[in-house]
């Protein structure tokens, strides 16, 4: 914008100039009519005219010379659409991930916005490869969209916190792109609530309220210590990755903002408002921290069939809410974790503190930043 008043200034300059010259060529027409003016004036006009000239013709040639390094620049600048793998983890090398991309890979999952596989490198290292297709062979903005998810990309990469999935690597692929993580064998939080589901798993209130303080704390790094801030835009169990210690990593940060063709409303775990005008903010991953720590204290799967009755007021978060109102919250808590008064006074508050995160209104739900404290004061880790 700034450019574009500049180059406003100095053709409104030059055209002001260009009138001045015609203004004093008039007058030296009509001088000459009346008298004939001596030699030493005409020589002066001359010279003023080749001044003037000159002026005007060295300020539209530095016009259009700047208008031609600016171009210049800016497409230099562009970021370039890089062939091979991309890599930021020293132990992966280029050969031996194409090799391990080409060969058959086990399925860990899908979604929406691609398909997750397990593959073993030659030097032994395991990763899990995410593979995306954002855009359609032959589409006119083919490669921009690619110039853009890479930038997206670079900028994922850089993200380094211990409750978070680190992009070791990403390849350019004909229909999109394999992103490369560290393979973590013990699942997604989908899966061990699965398992306690099925009486197979055994999950501590303990180690529940450290996982909803790890995802938090995840969410915590990219809505305040990244500049500017960072949505997940998907945040679900599924993307909520255990490590050995339980210890949460999210995954899937922002990768639904490069999927043009993707509905992020789709999630039972979405806002209210990615349904009634598609807007997404910091407050829209809070609300879906609070369907995750609503599924950590109940053991329920919001898709359960229960709350399609209305006596559970048709979601998991009105349930909660109905019974918190009716002081009657313990009814909501999975009775496999129902131990000891203090830690039923912790689970208590947790639900208060999700019902607020799932408040209708993204004014009235507490930031990242805010539950990080909420949530440790309950339990000192």
């Amino acid at each position: 914008m700034a450019y574009y008043f500049c180059n406003k200034k100095i053709f409104t300059f030059v055209l002001l100039f260009i009138k001045l010259c015609f203004h004093f060529t008039a007058v030296y027409c009509q001088e000459r009519k009346i008298s004939r003016p001596s030699e030493f004036q005409n020589g002066l006009r001359r010279i003023f005219l080749s001044i003037a000239l000159g002026v005007l013709t060295g300020l539209i040639g530095s016009l259009l010379f700047a208008l031609i390094v600016r171009s210049f620049v800016r497409y230099l600048n562009r970021t370039p659409i890089l062939k091979g793998p991309v890599l930021f983890y020293p132990e992966i090398a280029p050969k031996t991930l194409q090799s391990a991309l080409s060969n058959e890979n086990r399925l860990l999952g899908s979604s929406p916005s691609g398909k997750y596989y397990r593959t073993v490198l030659d030097n032994g290292l395991a990763i899990a490869v995410k593979r995306l297709e954002p855009f359609q062979t032959g589409s006119p903005e083919r490669k921009s969209l690619k110039r853009k998810i890479q930038k997206e990309l670079e900028t994922l990469a850089s993200l380094r916190h211990r409750n978070l999935m680190s992009l070791r690597a990403y390849v350019r692929e004909p229909g999109g792109f394999s992103l490369v993580y560290d393979y973590v064998p013990t699942g997604s939080l989908e899966d061990a609530m699965n398992r306690v589901r099925d009486n197979q798993l055994q999950l501590s209130w303990e180690v529940r309220l450290r996982i909803a303080v790890g995802v938090v704390k995840g969410l915590q790094y990219l809505h305040f210590e990244r500049d500017p801030p960072i949505l997940h835009y998907n945040l679900k169990p599924t993307n909520v990755m255990l490590d050995a210690e339980f210890e949460p990593r999210l995954a899937d940060c922002g990768l639904a903002k490069l999927m043009p063709n993707l509905d992020r409303t789709t999630s039972g775990y979405s806002a209210p408002e990615c349904f009634q005008n598609r807007r997404y903010t910091d407050k829209s991953d809070v609300f879906s921290f609070g369907m995750i720590l609503g599924v950590l204290l109940t053991g329920r799967d919001p898709t359960d069939p229960f709350f399609g009755e209305p006596a559970s007021g048709g979601s998991l978060g009105q349930w909660l809410r109905h019974l918190q109102q009716a002081g009657e919250a313990r009814e909501a808590l999975d009775k496999s974790i129902l131990g000891e008064e203090g830690e039923e006074d912790e689970m208590l508050m947790a639900v208060r503190i999700a019902v607020v995160c799932l408040s209708d209104m993204p004014a009235d739900r507490p930031s990242s930043d805010e539950l990080v404290h909420l949530l440790t004061q309950l339990h000192s880790f």
